[in-house]
């Protein structure tokens, strides 16, 4: 029996006075509150679906932030697994439907005690690290160029293939689920045109970033690393880099390191990303809380 996938998220905003306040919902179906979540429409992707059926079940747009985990449990049809994310609201207001008559913005205390799954009580007990985010990176590796070896000019200046050109589709729809404002990216040509619709999309230009590409990577990872922090403390609007496969498990490795995170393993397939979400201000200095990997967009 193949596994039922859902995909939602724990919304919270802060209360005039300061307080994280949780979004639960009433299901009449089920005469149950829990966490909005829903099942994906053929060939969604998780975090679209997330973002979707928190629209549909509480009315406000969200932008995603960290990962906040999965959860298994038995339903009359199989296993269902559903993944979940934090998301903050962006907009929007509630309205009643035959699919959720209620919705209550809680106390995290109050909202575990009236959800009625042990689950949900389970992801809103973890919610806390998620709601001391305060600047977030996404940093991607370039979509597909083809092979150097066959390119005959200059590398910096070899182009996307058409799977590049695929990929970078997906990645321009996905990145601002995260709530993307700002791009920035390594001066070759593949890293520009990875993230040139999204930039067009939001409406800014992209900002040459040499110290995050190979060339000058090498030279002072040191330098690299202060400008990534840099450009994440920014404005405080969420960033996207694009840069390269040389450049990303190192500078990804060695923020992990500094914050005492556990990597297990830095993959940077062509058109993944990680999402790097920190804390601590600008000074002191920000430190990294979740580095969530995503490989949705490669083929």
């Amino acid at each position: 029996m193949r596994d039922l996938i859902a995909a939602g998220a724990a919304v919270w905003r802060r209360s005039p006075s300061g307080d994280v306040e949780i979004a639960v919902v009433h299901r009449p179906r089920y005469d149950d509150w829990s966490l909005p979540k829903g099942k994906p429409h053929s060939g969604e992707l998780l975090a679209v679906t997330a973002v979707r059926e928190v629209a549909e079940e509480t009315g406000h747009t969200v932008t995603l932030g960290p990962r906040l985990g999965t959860t298994h449990y038995r339903v009359p049809e199989g296993e269902k697994v559903a993944h979940y994310w934090a998301a903050r609201p962006t907009g929007g207001s509630f309205r009643p439907s035959e699919e959720v008559d209620e919705l209550r913005w809680l106390p995290t205390a109050k909202a575990i005690d009236l959800l009625s799954h042990p689950h949900d009580r389970t992801l809103v007990a973890g919610l806390d690290a998620a709601t001391h985010i305060t600047h977030t990176v996404l940093l991607v590796r370039h979509a597909k160029a083809g092979k150097s070896e066959s390119w005959q000019g200059e590398d910096d200046l070899r182009p996307l293939t058409a799977a590049g050109y695929r990929q970078a589709g997906v990645l321009r729809s996905l990145l601002p689920l995260f709530g993307a404002q700002r791009v920035h990216s390594a001066p070759p040509l593949r890293c520009r045109q990875t993230v040139e619709g999204l930039a067009a999309d939001l409406g800014g230009p992209i900002i040459d970033e040499p110290l995050l590409s190979e060339d000058r990577y090498l030279d002072d990872p040191a330098a690299a690393l202060g400008r990534l922090i840099e450009i994440a403390a920014g404005s405080g609007d969420p960033a996207v880099i694009c840069s390269q496969g040389g450049v990303i498990p190192d500078l990804v490795s060695t923020l992990a390191k500094q914050a005492g995170l556990q990597l297990h393993d830095v993959p940077s397939p062509k058109a993944s990303y990680r999402g790097l979400f920190f804390g601590g201000g600008s000074v002191p200095p920000l430190i990294l809380q979740a580095a969530d990997y995503y490989n949705d967009a490669v083929d």
